[in-house]
């Protein structure tokens, strides 16, 4: 087959082939693990390697009809870029890595109708050209349908409210892990954090270049290489992150994190006094019954997790410990708030420090290593441990630690 291999065609040539390899490794990997997201950044790569075909092979001479025709017509016949299915991948598989409880369903199909529709109607088009009447009819044999003007709006349009709503997702779900699991920082998943990153470089570029279009400054064909080049790279990254990135738990919720809103920090209540006398006011009994179960409720809580030392289970969450108290989470979780001003996960941690303190001051164990005092106390690893120690005590554990001379 005709492909002239030069500078150009050759160096995307190269990250086409890159790409599909780590599609199919991904494809496989999912379907042995049955992953989920494994599947769909499978997904993301072939529609990603696909975006660049046009110009990796428009350089290696597929639009010139006069070295291959039949080379040309596979290019306007054929849909190669789908911006209107990667936006909706982008968000799914957001979710399924965030949430491996997440299931996709029939009813979600409707996120890749426009993207659907559109490559029916290539094939319409193809049939009609190509198989009826064997003319450029519904083609017009001139330019790419892939680069209409109408069809790189809508693409632009629907990538950018699919990447917002993965944003949303993604931010709203480390608001809740903070709430809900004493392990959090083993689960905010930055990669994910990383991948969207990589998205917003292709749609503010594609946008630039768009912009660039309607304001009359036309860029040779050539200088749109840097483009497409650029949109490899970042699609190469996530490519070799995205394998390499291994889920290091498979807890699931049964939560839309698109409508998660976090519990506010409410100060205790406060009882008021009158200006002139600076008497108390007297309280309603509804007052004084929500004092004392706000009371209450604290000193259940830290007679769980401070005297019976729930603070040491890793795995610990804030629907265990509300389990335990005979709650739901959600009240839990205002009381907290309300009652110790921090969150689930800083709140647990803070104990897990205070322990490992103690430990670390504590003759008897001057022999043992900081990190297994931090394992016992409830840490699951060391960077965990670091970074709260730090943010507790704004100190290093080695300063507290007592060495055996």
């Amino acid at each position: 087959m005709y492909f002239d291999v030069n500078r150009l065609s050759g160096l995307l040539l190269i990250f086409f082939v890159h790409g599909l390899v780590y599609a199919g490794l991904l494809l496989k990997r999912g379907v042995q693990t049955d992953t989920a997201s494994d599947k769909w950044l499978s997904f993301f790569l072939l529609l990603s390697v696909l975006y660049i075909c046009p110009y990796m092979l428009g350089f290696a001479g597929w639009y010139n009809g006069n070295e291959c025709l039949e080379c040309r017509n596979f290019l306007f016949y054929m849909p190669l870029q789908h911006a209107l299915l990667m936006g909706p991948v982008i968000y799914f598989y957001t979710q399924s890595l965030l949430n491996p409880g997440f299931k996709f369903t029939k009813k979600q199909l409707f996120h890749f109708a426009p993207g659907i529709l559109y490559v029916v109607w290539t094939i319409i088009v193809a049939v009609v050209d190509r198989l009826i009447l064997k003319k450029y009819y519904l083609m017009d044999g001139q330019n790419d349908p892939d680069f209409d003007d109408w069809y790189v709006v809508l693409g632009l349009v629907s990538f950018l409210i699919y990447l917002i709503k993965s944003i949303t997702y993604y931010t709203n779900y480390r608001k809740f892990i903070v709430q809900e699991l004493s392990f959090a920082d083993s689960l905010q998943f930055k990669w994910i954090g990383n991948f969207l990153i990589g998205c917003l470089i292709y749609f503010f570029s594609t946008l630039i270049m768009y912009l660039l279009y309607l304001l009359g400054i036309n860029l040779l064909y050539s200088q749109t290489w840097w483009y497409y080049m650029l949109f490899a790279i970042v699609f190469y990254y996530i490519a070799i992150s995205g394998y390499s990135f291994s889920i290091e738990t498979k807890k699931s919720f049964q939560l839309d994190f698109l409508k998660y809103q976090m519990p506010g920090l409410l100060a205790a209540p406060e009882i008021t006094t009158e200006d002139a006398s600076f008497e108390l006011i007297e309280q309603t009994k509804e007052q004084k019954q929500d004092q004392a179960d706000y009371e209450g409720w604290q000193l259940k809580i830290l007679n769980a997790v401070k005297d019976e030392e729930m603070f040491k289970d890793p795995e610990l969450t804030l629907t265990d410990l509300a389990k335990h108290l005979g709650t739901n989470s959600s009240v839990l979780s205002k009381i907290i708030n309300r009652a110790f001003q921090m969150n689930f996960n800083d709140f647990i941690n803070r104990y897990r420090v205070e322990e490992v303190k103690k430990q670390l001051q504590n003759p008897k164990n001057a022999s043992l290593t900081i990190m297994s005092l931090a394992y016992d106390a409830g840490f699951n690893s060391k960077a965990t441990f670091n970074r709260a120690f730090k943010k507790h005590t704004g100190e290093n554990p080695s300063k507290y630690q007592i060495v055996n001379n």
